[in-house]
C-alpha cells in the first residue's frame, strides 16, 4: 500500500509542479509533511539542505530520499522517483512531438505568459514555507540566512563556495 501512494504522491506532485525543484518545494511539503506525515518539518528542512548539496535535481532527491524514509525500502525510493520523473518525461515527449509545430501560435504564446509569473509565485512560495522557526534555531541562523541572501543576491557569489562557507560558519558558531 505504501508504495502505491508514493508512487500516486509523487505522480502528483511531478505532474501539477511547473518551473523545477524550487517550486515544487511547497507542493512536496504540502504532500508528505502535512497530508501523509512521512517526515517532519525538520527532516524536510534537512533534505532540502542535503538535495542542494549534492548531485541532481531536488525533486529527485528529495523523492528517493522520502521514498525510502517512508517505505525502509529501495523501492519506495524508487517508485517515488519514478513517480517525480514520469510525468516530465510524458510531457516531454508529448512537447517535443507537438510544439514545434504550433511554437508560433497566439494560444502557446499567451500560454507561456501565463505562466511565468505563475512559476515565480511558485518559487517564492517555496522560500515562505522554509522560513519557519524550525528552520531558525536562533539569532545567529537568521543572521547567517540574511547574509547568504546579500552575498548571492548581490555580490553574485558563487552558490557552491557559499555553501562552504556557510557550513563553516556554522561549524565555528556552533561548535
Amino acid at each position: 500500500m505504501i508504495f502505491w501512494q508514493l508512487f500516486i504522491t509523487f505522480f502528483k506532485i511531478g505532474l501539477f509542479s511547473f518551473g523545477g525543484g524550487y517550486a515544487m518545494l511547497a507542493l512536496i511539503q504540502n504532500e508528505v509533511v502535512s497530508n501523509h506525515a512521512w517526515i517532519t518539518v525538520g527532516e524536510f528542512t534537512n533534505i532540502i539542505a542535503v538535495s542542494q548539496i549534492t548531485p541532481g535535481p531536488i525533486a529527485i532527491n528529495s523523492a528517493t530520499y522520502i521514498g525510502y524514509q517512508a517505505s525502509g525500502s529501495v523501492w519506495g525510493a524508487f517508485l517515488a522517483t519514478l513517480g517525480v520523473t514520469l510525468p516530465s518525461i510524458i510531457v516531454i515527449t508529448i512537447l517535443f512531438l507537438f510544439l514545434n509545430k504550433f511554437k508560433n501560435s497566439p494560444y502557446i504564446q499567451n500560454a507561456f505568459k501565463g505562466l511565468k509569473p505563475t512559476v515565480i509565485g511558485l518559487i517564492l512560495s517555496a522560500a515562505l514555507v522554509l522560513m519557519t522557526p524550525d528552520n531558525f534555531i536562533d539569532w545567529v541562523s537568521v543572521v547567517i540566512c540574511a547574509i547568504s541572501f546579500v552575498l548571492c543576491y548581490w555580490v553574485k557569489l558563487n552558490p557552491i563556495l557559499l555553501i562552504f562557507l556557510a557550513g563553516g560558519a556554522g561549524i565555528l558558531l556552533y561548535s
